[in-house]
């Protein structure tokens, strides 16, 4: 079974990414699996709906996950509880030292578990994990049974400040330095999960997936070694069926014949004192990336 999990930070485009490589047959895209136990049993999260549309334990699919991988003797909210409580073992900050050598606790075990499970659900060979946190990431070569890839998304961080500006639907609203730090967090943290996994990795940029889309997409099906049919169309669309993820940006419940375009807004909505601040707060990022740094 393969498992492709997508670092960087959130609000780079992870989301449209995973449902697009979930139209290549034998691939299934889970959303940030990491909130399942979290959103779906506890509904302390920020969403507790699956992009099928039903509640996390009224789903077809996590119903029976999560049932799959409760341990005998505990509640679902029970084992929920834990779960959350040792991810608190594996945040970004703890990523390093999960390359090195992972603390013992039950989420390691639970993570695999879950990943069969849902393999064996849904009838997948492939995972699409877009939960972007490279602690999990730097897990995933431990794990029994498992074959991991990875793919960096990277997006501008100033387009990322601008998104968070916006409050989705999902979730609330950051300042454009809580975002910007959190992002060279992220994805430093993202380029440690590469750096020890360069034959299975790859960095993609979300300007250079929405500018040629079938490219990119097919540089990922290589690198999973996936020899389907490319689901990007000639003409940079694809046609989005249903989905089972976990939570995501709100166009995970967008169904039908889809364009991949770039929402360009931030260029002439961003206020310049937040552009500024991110440009050079982001600076040794922004040109190892290749962006712009003219404020």
């Amino acid at each position: 079974m393969k498992v492709l999990y997508i670092t960087g930070w959130c609000r780079s485009g992870s989301t449209v990414l995973g449902n697009v490589l979930a139209e290549a047959p034998g691939v299934v895209h889970v959303g940030e699996l990491r909130f399942l136990w979290r959103n779906g049993v506890l509904g302390t999260g920020s969403n507790g709906r699956c992009g099928c549309g039903l509640n996390h334990r009224e789903c077809p699919v996590w119903s029976r996950v999560l049932e799959a991988v409760r341990p005998d003797g505990r509640t679902l909210a029970q084992h929920a509880a834990d779960v959350v409580a040792w991810q608190e073992a594996y945040r970004t900050r703890h990523t390093w030292r999960a390359l090195r050598t992972a603390p013992h606790n039950g989420w390691p075990a639970t993570l695999a578990a879950t990943y069969h499970a849902i393999a064996e659900v849904c009838g997948a060979h492939t995972i699409v994990d877009s939960s972007k946190y490279a602690s999990d990431a730097a897990l995933l070569s431990a794990l029994p049974g498992i074959e991991a890839s990875y793919v960096h998304l990277i997006r501008d961080p100033r387009a990322v400040a601008w998104s968070w500006m916006q409050p989705k639907a999902y979730t609330g609203r950051r300042s454009a330095l809580n975002s910007t730090l959190l992002w060279t967090g992220f994805n430093l943290a993202a380029e440690a999960v590469g750096r020890t996994h360069r034959a299975d990795a790859l960095h993609l940029r979300y300007e250079d997936f929405v500018r040629s889309p079938r490219r990119a997409v097919a540089d990922i099906l290589e690198l999973i070694g996936h020899a389907g049919p490319n689901p990007v169309a000639a003409d940079g669309t694809v046609e989005l069926g249903r989905n089972h993820t976990v939570t995501g940006n709100p166009n995970r419940f967008g169904r039908g014949r889809t364009p991949i375009d770039e929402d360009r807004r931030w260029h002439t909505e961003l206020p310049r004192p937040q552009r500024a601040a991110t440009t050079l707060l982001a600076l040794p990022l922004l040109r190892r990336y290749g962006y712009e740094t003219k404020v």
